[in-house]
């Protein structure tokens, strides 16, 4: 107890108890709550990472709105898109589908 009482008086002594246990509380409020500094720190990587995800899915919705402008108004691209994706064929031709490994 002496030895604590020594690091007490020759480091500690011209700080006031309360004002030593009010920042021993305000530590632990910052590292062991809810919304300690890590865990926000996370929060806001997520909120980033989230963003970027939005502007990604906002872009691809622009594209494929592009396409299927393109499919209601051109007749050609319409029958391309078909030929191409679900592989229609005309009456009188063979399809031959190769696939890349």
């Amino acid at each position: 107890m002496s030895k604590l009482k020594d690091f007490y008086n020759k480091y500690l002594a011209w700080i006031n108890k309360y004002v030593l246990v009010t920042i021993g509380v305000f530590i632990l409020m910052c590292l062991d709550s809810d919304s300690n500094l890590y865990k926000r720190y996370m929060y806001d990587e997520k909120i980033r990472s989230l963003e970027k995800e939005i502007k990604f899915y906002q872009k691809e919705i622009e594209v494929n709105r592009k396409k299927l402008e393109d499919l209601h108004t051109d007749k050609e691209g319409l029958e391309r898109f078909a030929r191409e994706e679900y592989f229609m064929k005309r009456p009188n031709e063979d399809v031959y589908i190769i696939k890349e490994k």
